[in-house]
């Protein structure tokens, strides 16, 4: 599939890293370092510009490395780049840890991936259809 970018940044397009990754990973692309504190958020440009076909959508996720050892993750997990939107993609990232963290200009911080999606048409009823879960939710079907 072949996806029109403009890229605003000093960095390279993102990529996949293996043949198997379904996801590339995002740069910060800022004129100076920034700390994010602990419980703060910050929205984090990469100076790319993206134009999606109708029937996809872009989302954007955390980075499994950053949130596991700094404690940094993107806030609306996973964001979404629709296809009709033509703005710098920008990422919301927050700091659960307890330490400042140190955006650097370039440093991966979120990925991206293309995803296929439906629309959906309401049909609406008044009574859907029983099945053995029913109403449960939130657990109701136990840990183990």
């Amino acid at each position: 599939m072949q996806i029109k970018i403009v890229n605003k940044s000093n960095h390279d397009l993102p990529h996949y890293e293996t043949i198997a990754s379904a996801g590339m990973d995002l740069r910060a692309n800022i004129s100076e370092s920034r700390v994010l504190k602990p419980l703060e958020r910050s929205i984090v440009g990469t100076g790319l510009f993206i134009e999606l076909p109708i029937g996809y959508e872009a989302q954007v996720r955390p980075r499994s490395g950053l949130a596991a050892k700094k404690g940094i993750t993107v806030l609306n997990a996973p964001g979404t780049v629709d296809a009709d939107y033509r703005g710098e993609i920008g990422v919301i990232l927050v700091n659960l840890s307890n330490e400042d963290f140190i955006i650097n200009n370039g440093e991966r911080i979120a990925q991206l991936v293309i995803a296929k999606h439906e629309r959906a048409e309401w049909e609406a009823v008044e009574i859907l259809s029983e099945t053995s879960r029913g109403e449960g939710g939130f657990g109701s079907t136990g840990v183990k």
